[in-house]
């Protein structure tokens, strides 16, 4: 089994690629500062000024993108030159990341002035400002992300993310192949990548380089979009469940009730995990399906090796007092 990879934090991101990426979702416009682009945000969420604007900036977050929305740029317009120069220079000179405009409203000569010489990039958008921070503060939240590789094949079992491990050549691409000629999607294969999001969800995706392909010993690289249909691909999926495979040995006890839950984690997160070992003529892919049915049985309140224990102990105390 190879090591896990240490997980990748993102600290920072240039506002040039939070400008490329998201440019579609939030329509922004650069109107100046184009020489800011290799600025960094360092916070995944997004700051209004308000008061700041007053210039009181004991808790301005400075490491913010700062929005100008209707009621900032109200205010901006009741300041003289100097007023907004002197509030602007202060933003400038504690590194503010970059500003955006909401409702393509109009900045100010003295905006464009201070962002052009102090190389802050200046957006405008259409959208309104509770739009741009919805989408926005989700945009960063997946952007910043830690993120980890996993050595494994991951599919979407009826709605199950199920990511299947094992060492090189155990068989895991093939029992994948056999799941999506039953109709499930593959997310990814051999190396799924996954995020953290909100400190408590997995979002395991593929590199964008082999999405769609797999590697099936004997035959070689195949598109299954292209001989499956397109229905049985993935662009990414949370995960649910881990299944590993083993080649079995005579000391390994495996589990016979599933009273027992086992865990394995990923970036903190315990995921519901269980080990299949692999024996001549086991339905790999069957088993894994079962497996991906009773976490979905299990997510939806019932479970039914507790349920039939519970049965059981029941009937042994009505015998008991009979």
């Amino acid at each position: 089994m190879k090591l896990r990879a240490e997980p990748k934090i993102i600290e920072s991101i240039e506002v040039e690629s939070f400008f490329t990426k998201f440019n579609g979702h939030l329509k922004l416009s650069i109107i100046a500062g184009e020489k800011g682009l290799k600025k960094v945000i360092r916070e995944k969420s997004i700051n209004r000024p308000g008061i700041a604007l007053s210039g009181f900036l004991k808790f301005f977050a400075n490491d913010r993108i700062q929005l100008f929305g209707a009621g900032e740029m109200a205010y901006m317009e009741t300041l003289s030159q100097d007023e907004q120069q002197d509030i602007l220079l202060k933003f400038a000179k504690l590194d503010i990341p970059c500003i955006i405009v909401s409702r393509d409203l109009k900045p100010t000569p003295i905006m464009i002035e201070v962002a052009n010489r102090f190389e802050i990039s200046l957006f405008c958008s259409p959208l309104s400002s509770k739009h741009i921070i919805t989408s926005a503060t989700v945009l960063l939240e997946y952007e910043f992300a830690p993120t980890v590789a996993e050595h494994g094949t991951m599919l979407d079992i009826k709605g199950i993310g199920t990511l299947l491990r094992g060492k090189s050549g155990i068989g895991k691409s093939e029992c994948a192949l056999a799941l999506i000629e039953r109709g499930h999607s593959l997310v990814a294969d051999d190396l799924t990548y996954i995020k953290l999001i909100n400190e408590k969800e997995l979002l395991a995706s593929s590199a964008k380089l082999n999405r769609g392909y797999m590697e099936c010993r004997g035959i070689g690289i195949i598109d299954v979009g292209e001989l499956f249909g397109i229905k049985n691909v993935r662009l990414e999926k949370r995960v649910d469940l881990v299944v590993s495979f083993n080649e079995c040995s005579p000391d390994h006890d495996e589990e016979r009730t599933g009273l027992e839950e086992s865990y394995y984690p990923i970036l903190g997160v315990e995921v519901p995990y269980i080990e299949i070992c692999i024996r001549p003529g086991r339905d790999l892919a069957r088993l894994v399906e079962v497996a991906a049915l009773v976490r979905a049985s299990k997510i939806m309140g019932h479970d039914s090796a507790r349920e039939f224990n519970e049965r059981l102990i029941a009937h042994m105390t009505n015998q008991g007092g009979a």
